[in-house]
């Protein structure tokens, strides 16, 4: 069984919207800047993926908006984006126990920074009594479901980069299990705060000295140094083909199957050999019931590391041979959005097949000789890719792959 795509919320440093972000993937308008002046992460990061600032206010009613996380915030955005672009009201096209919210991310880390230095700066009565529901990881799932009035199945994801594309996976699962007829699913990510940012900068994992900020993100590129932190939220509807036929809506693209693996190798470099990709990515063809050869394109997980690339590389070649589908990391236009990413890519790739239009890698001036795969470059390429496969891969291991074919409702959605 497949589910179908009838809606999208995404605001990612490349734009907001469906429109907006697939055009801006095509035509290669980067969203990576240095920090706006003032911003906490200033000192921490030469260049990033930054969305505009949203005053929380505007989002969360109450005291709880002085503390509520980002990742909070951008994630109800999006959520009510997906719901009404899939023309769905809880209650009215959907019963509410028969949809659910899965949503990934690590949480509201940059909330805790802030309430620790405060407490350390003014004393324990600093610390606000509305912490701890500002920064547990289930709040932006918990918030969507009080806010539309969604009474089925709920979860948060914490599988690292491979969050979004696991929480996708899950919503698969859920409504091949008959156990929901909608489920909103996604990732929403806010990194860009000093600790958080220190972390990857002292482990050497950023892009840096780069003149140009919308040079450092190079999937691929033999010239890569490192990958570029970026904050935003995806969510995706994914709702049962039949509910969506009975009430006349249009699907984008149906996620028709999925993948997981764990490499048990490391807690933050892959398997040299790809073979836990590799795996991740046959299981994910076995539960679509599709064959290597009828993948049409892949966007990969392509982040811009040295060890990540090579390693991706030599599971596509593992799986697909010399001569495998046309392959691309969006990556180097919004940077790494960590879980998000995969929710951003899995949108991609499906607006790829429904509109036959796949996005190229940009800043792949060079090819790394290491990375050889059949790489689109500079500009899009427009063929007829019936099935895309997405790959996300993340810290311990973690390894999700999506596979996305088009749209099997009655009603196509190509726009």
């Amino acid at each position: 069984m497949t589910a179908a795509i009838t809606g999208m919320g995404l605001l990612t440093p490349v734009g907001r919207g469906v429109e907006e972000v697939f055009h801006a993937l095509c035509v290669g308008k980067s969203g990576l800047s240095a920090p706006p002046a003032g911003h906490p992460a200033a000192d921490s990061v030469d260049v990033g993926g930054f969305v505009p600032d949203v005053d929380p206010r505007t989002v969360v009613s109450g005291p709880a908006a002085s503390v509520v996380d980002k990742t909070v915030v951008l994630a109800l955005l999006t959520a009510r984006d997906a719901l009404t672009d899939a023309g769905i009201e809880v209650g009215r096209d959907v019963d509410p126990g028969r949809i659910g919210v899965i949503v990934g991310g690590v949480g509201g880390l940059a909330t805790l920074e802030a309430q620790v230095l405060a407490r350390g700066d003014r004393g324990r009565t600093a610390v606000s009594p509305y912490l701890l529901t500002g920064i547990l990881p289930n709040m932006p799932a918990a918030r969507i479901a009080i806010e539309h009035g969604i009474r089925g199945y709920s979860s948060s994801i914490g599988t690292a980069c491979a969050s979004g594309a696991q929480a996708i996976a899950d919503g698969l699962r859920l409504i091949r299990s008959g156990d929901a007829d909608v489920v909103v699913c996604g990732a929403s990510e806010a990194p860009l705060f000093p600790t958080f940012a220190d972390t990857f900068g002292n482990a050497r994992a950023l892009a840096r000295r780069w003149p140009d900020p919308t040079a450092a993100s190079r999937p691929f590129d033999v010239r890569r140094n490192g990958f570029v932190l970026a904050e935003g939220a995806g969510m995706l509807v994914l709702e049962r083909v039949g509910h969506a036929n009975a009430r006349g809506a249009a699907g984008y693209a149906d996620v028709r199957g999925w993948g997981a693996t764990t490499d048990a190798h490391h807690p933050t470099t892959p398997r040299p050999d790809g073979s836990g990709a590799a795996e991740c990515m046959r299981r994910a063809l076995a539960s679509a019931g599709l064959a290597v050869s009828d993948i049409g394109y892949v966007n990969a997980h392509g982040t811009s590391t040295k060890l990540g690339d090579v390693a991706e590389t030599a599971a596509l070649a593992a799986v697909f041979g010399t001569d495998g589908p046309p392959v691309s990391s969006t990556k180097a236009l919004t940077g790494h959005m960590l879980g998000t990413s995969g929710v951003v890519e899995a949108a991609a790739s499906a607006l790829a097949v429904a509109r036959g239009v796949l996005p190229p890698t940009y800043n792949l001036d060079e090819v790394d000789p290491a990375c050889p795969a059949r790489h689109i470059r500079a500009t899009p390429l427009e063929t007829e890719a019936g099935h895309a496969l997405s790959n996300s891969f993340g810290f311990g291991g973690q390894n999700v792959s999506l596979v996305l074919s088009g749209a099997s409702t009655e009603k196509k959605r190509n726009g």
